[in-house]
Order: C-alpha cells, then structure tokens, then sequence
C-alpha cells in the first residue's frame, strides 16, 4: 500500500515539474490509463455559471487530457516563475482514498494565494482513478 505522504508529494511536484518529458512520465505513474480529474471551479466561477443555468466541472479523462490539464496549470502559474504549489502537511488515506490540501504560494515568499482540497481514489495499483480536486481560492 503506497503512503499518503509519499503519493502527496509525487502528486504536488507534477504541477511543479519544469520538464514537458518528465511531466508525462509522471502523469503515467499517477493516473490510471482512463484516470480522470474533476476539478470545481472557485466559487465566483460557480457563480457566474449558475447564473446562466449551467454547472462549471472541468472534466480531463485519460493521460494525454490529464497532461495537457497538468502542463496548462503549469504554464500559467509556475513556468513565469511567480508561483509554486506544494502540500499542506495534512494528507491522510482511508482504504483507496486520499486527501489533501495544497497552496499556491508566491517564490519570493508570503502567503498562500491559492489553495484546494484534493480527494484522490485509488486503483488497485495504487494509481489515481479519480482526482476530486476543489479550488478554495
């Protein structure tokens, strides 16, 4: 049985991972071949969306949506060197699930200006089948 922490830990330095190679290797350890990620949006999003009838999930189903999810997350907040994302030390399993909340912290140091809870249920690899992932702001 893999530990949360370690899982946390490999899970976090993906969405760090400067490498597009290494990226997608990691992605292929994480998540199941039909892994999937459902992302809800913060809540002035959800807001917007309800407004208009609709519910916002973000929905990125196998390894090259999965990677492409991971790499755009990248690109936008890491790669300009302004933030990095890294764990809370809270991770925690129950039989095939785990949970976790991570930060979006700025490199030059302060406060967190981002953060979400994260529920990861695990094949019986030990690879992520489905990612719950919920921005808190």
């Amino acid at each position: 049985m893999i530990d949360a922490e370690e899982l946390v830990g490999r899970y976090v330095a993906v969405w760090n991972e400067p490498d597009a190679g290494l990226r997608r290797k990691a992605v292929a350890e994480l998540w199941t071949e039909d892994g999937v990620q459902l992302l809800q949006p913060p809540q002035d999003i959800r807001e917007a969306a309800a407004a208009l009838g609709v519910t916002p999930i973000l929905e990125a189903r196998g390894h090259e949506a999965l990677e492409a999810r991971v790499t755009r997350s990248y690109e936008k907040f890491v790669a300009p060197g302004e933030f990095f994302f890294r764990p809370r030390d809270n991770a925690d399993r129950l039989a095939d699930i785990v949970k976790f909340t991570w930060e979006m912290v700025p490199t030059d140091g302060g406060e967190p200006v981002g953060a979400g809870l994260e529920i990861l249920v695990l094949g019986a690899d030990g690879r992520i089948r489905t990612d719950y992932q919920f921005i808190e702001g």
